[in-house]
């Protein structure tokens, strides 16, 4: 298979297919990133992409799920995105499911009659990088959309039929609107019902313009207890049924899997432990993005 530089994937997606359909990402924006900053974005050529299809039949024979990368496949034109779909499973019998990353911008770009042909053409999962449901951190970090667009692009994949896969940043807001970000960001999941929520927690990536302004005394991170007191306050807000809740990334310091509300008691009786320090909480040199 082809690649052109550093190549993203959700961690829920290591057993997928990789194929690479466009190059970076479309916004490539966002103050707390340092993902495909070596890219241009643009769409691959699509004869190339259905090349590569064919050549990862000869490689794998059979492939059960695929992800499209990097990192705003749905950016890309409708109808080359439906070729690729149909190509996909035409190629793979047996195919189960497709799945891609989802910018706000680009996925409010495209109408709901077009999320519905993705929809009922293969593509069954977006992942969607919320980060935050505060209109002042969303600017602040160059998100390109407000907390309205963003609730709008994810109630839109969910009416398309899409597993939607909404993930956040714990701590995103510093220390100053820690609390304020936890509701917030509680009360923009609650209306947008994804099916899964990833909480991740913010780590300075150095190049990147927020590590200037830790640097510069502009921002002030948050430590380990404060980051595990807002997700405690983000899942005790929650009210989203049968929603799949993590927080087990290697960024995270307590790793957390349950269903919600169901599991919601026991969460927050984790976090207490881990807040009060009575269980083991990943060290800065065990953490990673």
């Amino acid at each position: 298979m082809r690649y052109e530089g550093n190549i993203y994937r959700p961690p829920s997606e290591w057993k997928s297919y990789l194929l690479q359909v466009t190059i970076g990402c479309s916004h490539n924006a966002c103050t707390f990133c340092g993902m495909f900053k070596d890219k241009k974005y643009h769409v691959r050529n699509l004869n190339e992409v259905m090349e590569d299809i064919d050549m990862a039949k000869q490689a794998y024979k059979n492939v059960h799920q695929v992800f499209l990368c990097d990192g705003d496949a749905i950016a890309m034109p409708t109808s080359d995105l439906l070729k690729i779909l149909h190509k996909l499973h035409r190629t793979f019998p047996e195919l189960q499911e497709v799945a891609t990353y989802a910018g706000p911008r680009s996925t409010l770009s495209k109408s709901k009659e077009e999320l519905k042909l993705l929809y009922d053409a293969g593509l069954r999962k977006a992942y969607l990088g919320v980060e935050t449901g505060d209109d002042k951190v969303l600017k602040d970090t160059c998100k390109g959309v407000n907390s309205a667009q963003m609730l709008e692009a994810g109630q839109n994949l969910v009416e398309s039929g899409m597993e939607l896969y909404a993930i956040i940043l714990i701590g995103l807001a510093g220390k100053e609107r820690s609390a304020d970000n936890a509701l917030a960001t509680a009360n923009m999941i609650n209306q947008m019902q994804p099916t899964d929520l990833a909480a991740m927690t913010y780590t300075p990536v150095p190049g990147t313009k927020m590590y200037q302004d830790i640097e510069q005394g502009n921002f002030h991170v948050l430590n380990d207890t404060e980051c595990l007191i807002e997700t405690r306050e983000l899942v005790k807000n929650l009210q989203v049924p049968d929603l799949h809740f993590t927080s087990n990334h290697a960024s995270n310091y307590v790793s957390i899997d349950g269903v919600l509300p169901k599991d919601k008691e026991t969460i927050l009786h984790i976090l207490d432990k881990a807040i009060a320090g009575n269980i083991p909480k990943r060290n800065s040199f065990q953490r990673g993005l």
